[in-house]
Formats: structure tokens, C-alpha cells, sequence
């Protein structure tokens, strides 16, 4: 019985004891340890650097509280060009096995998480990222205009977007970035371009990549930019002055149209933020073809625009732009200088509680046209839903009328709402309205759902050549981010 209560006895003090031994950090580890191998690895790749002055203690053993102090300090300064995926995964082990001395040395361990995932997404300085969207589309009964939401039938299921991107920081000065998607149903290289630091606070782009003032301005939603989001190769500078910045593009580009011939891109903004509350900016852009169209018409064109944002709080803005073309030929119409403008007003959620609003009216001149919308004319402006709702305008007087409404209930569920309204100044051509409402659904922070329906109605028009009539379309859209 004696015997019985003193192994029960040695059996209790060895079981309390084990944790005990097991979570001193002054205890040696083991020279048979994976730690020692996984040590020596890392120092020969340059992560690990050793104790404050450089040295190791050679073979002799080393504590756990050495060992933590190690993974601590590689994970801090480690070298993001020399750290391989083969070292990540070794420091994500280390930081396993030691994760109580880390405790212990006041070391937040989810810091360390959080530093080893920014490690993985940059593997020897290069990163990848990409997006996927899949469409499934339902249109109309009518089919009158087999274009129309670019379908090919009355149903449809579709790949719209694919695009990976990868880029390397390739020193303190210098970044490359490109990016493959697929365009017309084929992969093709997107953008490739290499951001420099020149000096005196001047960067330079070199390549193939987007430029999007409007954006940058807050000028439109969605995808309606008049002029700008889109690509071209060149160089692009800029230059920050403080409550300045400047920027310049000289850029050559292949055909917009068929027929048009290859073109140079001239652009210059300055854009001054006067305080929190006031901004204002002036640009230009000018086109200079090579060639003179199958017309033998001179298409040289330029667009000059200033806009301003004024915040009467962090949620209600009120901005506009005033634009002016200047044609060299007016071929589109009597006019050689048109002009346009829009205004808006932009109301955040938070300045309502249950919705945004993105109240916007703009006028167009006889002859104004829109460069943009996919490098196609106005005739695809606010058509980030497929409808061509501008179709219709014959290059004379236009008033658009757009409004765009967001909810966002949670962190899950979204509902936004969309309307427009163009007015022709044309004999024969009725007004065309569109609108949209839909549900976005975030299942994950990287995968979201959205099911919208969109609706155009191009009136009664009389006019030979425009469309008449409505169509409609259901959208469904898987939208993954990663």
C-alpha cells in the first residue's frame, strides 16, 4: 500500500512538474532539436542575424528564451529579398514552437501572425493578386437590338473579368508592376509599367498603364468617366508641391476607332488642395494623330476642363466641372468648341443614416463629345450596366440627369438603385431614360454576389436610325477578390 501511494505520489509531482519544465524559458534545448537546423538555415539565407553583435554561440546548446529572441528579431528585420517561401514557412513553424516564450518576452504573437502573412504576399519582393467576375445574364423577350447589354442571345453565361496582377518593389526607388486579363476573350498583358523616385520629389511611370483624373477629383461613380480611366503607353510625371501637386503625360496610343490611326497623348494637371474643405484643379488633354482619317479630315482634339469640390462636412460635397473641346475640324458638327458641365451633389450615408445619394446634372453642347466610355464615344456613357441609354444623341444639345443611391444594411448586405435621364435637343429623337436597382451580398471579405436588374427605355423616337422601344436585362454576378 506504501508503495502504491508513492508512485501515485511521483506520478502527481511529475504531471505538475512537466508543464512547469516545458514552459521554462531558461531551459536548454535539446542539441538534437529541428529548431537548431531551421536556425542554421535561416542564418544562411541572411534572415536571421544572430545576437545584438552578430556572433552565436557556436554548438553549444541554447535556451528557449535564445531561440524566441531569434524568431523575434528575424521577423522584425528580415529581408523581404531574401526571405523564399521555403523561409516563411520555417519562421511560421519557429514561431509555433515558441509561441509561450513569446508570451513570455511580451511578444504579441498575432503581431507576428500578421507580419509572416505580409511575408507570404511578398515572397523576395514580388506580390500577386488578382480579381474574377463571372456574369450570368437574362435579357429581354424583344432581342431587337442583339448588341444590346453586349449579349449574343437572350441568355447568356459569360467570363467579364479576369485579371492578375504581380509587381516587385525592386529597390527604394523603383517598382514594377504588370498585369495580365483577359481582353475580347483572349489573355493579354494589360499594363507593365516601372514607377522611379527621380529626385526633388518627382516620380516617373514608364510603360503601359491607367490614368483616371476625374477619379482622383471624385467626378463620377460606377464606371462614367467623360475622358479619363483610361490606358496608354508613355511616361507620366508628378511632382507634389505641397498644396500642389502637378502632374504631365506624353503617351502614344493605337487606334480609338477604326479608321482613326495611332495618336499622341498630351496631358497636364495641377490640382490645389486649399484646405480640408476646398479643392480646385485644371487640366488638359490633347490629341495629335498621325494620319488624317480615310476622309482626309485633320482629328486633332483637345478638351480643357477645370472642377472643384467643396466639403460643407466629412459626408456632403458639392462639386462640379466645366469642359471645353476644341476641334480642329468640326466634323461632328457646326461647332469647334463645345462645352459642357456637370454638377453634383454628394451625400455620404452617414449624413442620412440609410442611404447615400449621388444627385448629378450635366449639359452638353451641340457637337460635345465624350471620349471615353471604352474608348467608343458618348454613345456608351453611364452604361456600367450595359445599357446604351446615349445612343440615340446626335451630336446636338443634351441634358443628363443621374441619380445613384447606395444601402448599406451590415457588413453583408448592400441594395443601391440607379436612374438616368438624357434629354435631345433633336426633331424626332425622344427622351431615354434607365434605371437599375440591385442587392449586393459579401460572403466573404475576398468572394461578394450581386443580383441586379436594369431596364432602358428609348421612347418613341421618329428619327431614321435610332432605337426605339426598351429592353431589360438580369444580372447575376460572382465577384472574387484575391
Amino acid at each position: 500500500m506504501k508503495k502504491f501511494f508513492a508512485l501515485v505520489a511521483v506520478a502527481v509531482l511529475v504531471a505538475f512538474a512537466a508543464p512547469a519544465l516545458a514552459a521554462n524559458p531558461f531551459m536548454d534545448v535539446p542539441m538534437n532539436h529541428w529548431a537548431y537546423d531551421a536556425v542554421s538555415q535561416l542564418t544562411s539565407h541572411g534572415v536571421i542575424t544572430g545576437y545584438p553583435d552578430g556572433t552565436f554561440k557556436g554548438n553549444q546548446p541554447m535556451t528557449r528564451y535564445e531561440l524566441a529572441t531569434l524568431v523575434a528579431r528575424a521577423l522584425a528585420v528580415v529581408d523581404m529579398d531574401k526571405a523564399s517561401k521555403q523561409d516563411v514557412e520555417m519562421l511560421k513553424k519557429l514561431v509555433v514552437e515558441f509561441k509561450d516564450e513569446l508570451d513570455a518576452l511580451g511578444v504579441k504573437v498575432d503581431e507576428l501572425d500578421s507580419r509572416v502573412a505580409v511575408l507570404e504576399d511578398n515572397l523576395g519582393g514580388w506580390k500577386l493578386w488578382g480579381e474574377f467576375r463571372f456574369d450570368a445574364k437574362w435579357a429581354g423577350e424583344s432581342g431587337q437590338y442583339d448588341d444590346e447589354y453586349t449579349l449574343k442571345g437572350d441568355t447568356e453565361f459569360d467570363l467579364n473579368r479576369y485579371r492578375l496582377w504581380i509587381s516587385k518593389q525592386i529597390d527604394d526607388n523603383t517598382k514594377f508592376v504588370a498585369r495580365i486579363g483577359n481582353s475580347s476573350g483572349n489573355l493579354s498583358w494589360q499594363r507593365y509599367y516601372v514607377e522611379m523616385k527621380l529626385g526633388y520629389d518627382i516620380t516617373m511611370t514608364a510603360g503601359q498603364w491607367l490614368f483616371d483624373w476625374e477619379d482622383e477629383s471624385g467626378l463620377y461613380v460606377d464606371e462614367d468617366a467623360w475622358f479619363t480611366d483610361i490606358t496608354v503607353k508613355g511616361f507620366w510625371f508628378a511632382k507634389d508641391f505641397g498644396m500642389a501637386d502637378v502632374q504631365a503625360i506624353v503617351a502614344h496610343n493605337d487606334d480609338r476607332l477604326v479608321g482613326d490611326g495611332d495618336y499622341m497623348l498630351y496631358g497636364l494637371r495641377a490640382n490645389f488642395n486649399f484646405n480640408e474643405q476646398f479643392r480646385f484643379a485644371l487640366q488638359g488633354l490633347a490629341k495629335s494623330y498621325d494620319d488624317p482619317n480615310g476622309l482626309g479630315l485633320n482629328q486633332d482634339e483637345s478638351v480643357y476642363w477645370a472642377d472643384f469640390a467643396f466639403n460643407f462636412n466629412p459626408n456632403i460635397a458639392f462639386k462640379g466641372a466645366y469642359f471645353v473641346e476644341d476641334l480642329d475640324t468640326a466634323y461632328r458638327a457646326n461647332e469647334d468648341s463645345p462645352k459642357a458641365f456637370k454638377a453634383i451633389v454628394d451625400v455620404k450615408q452617414e449624413a442620412f443614416g440609410f442611404t447615400s445619394l449621388w444627385l448629378e446634372y450635366a449639359k452638353l453642347d451641340e457637337g460635345f463629345n465624350v471620349w471615353n466610355a471604352n474608348n467608343a464615344g458618348d454613345a456608351f456613357a453611364y452604361d456600367a450596366y450595359g445599357a446604351s441609354v446615349l445612343i440615340n444623341r446626335n451630336w446636338d444639345e443634351t441634358d443628363i440627369l443621374f441619380a445613384y443611391l447606395t444601402q448599406k444594411w451590415n457588413d453583408k448586405w448592400t441594395t443601391f438603385e440607379r436612374y438616368l435621364q438624357a434629354e435631345y435637343d433633336t426633331t424626332g429623337v425622344d427622351d431615354a431614360k434607365n434605371w437599375t436597382f440591385g442587392v449586393r451580398y459579401q460572403h466573404t471579405p475576398a468572394v461578394m454576389f450581386e443580383l441586379s436588374y436594369d431596364d432602358v427605355d428609348w421612347g418613341d423616337s421618329t428619327l431614321a436610325g435610332t432605337r426605339t422601344g426598351d429592353d431589360h436585362v438580369v444580372r447575376f454576378r460572382t465577384h472574387v477578390k484575391f
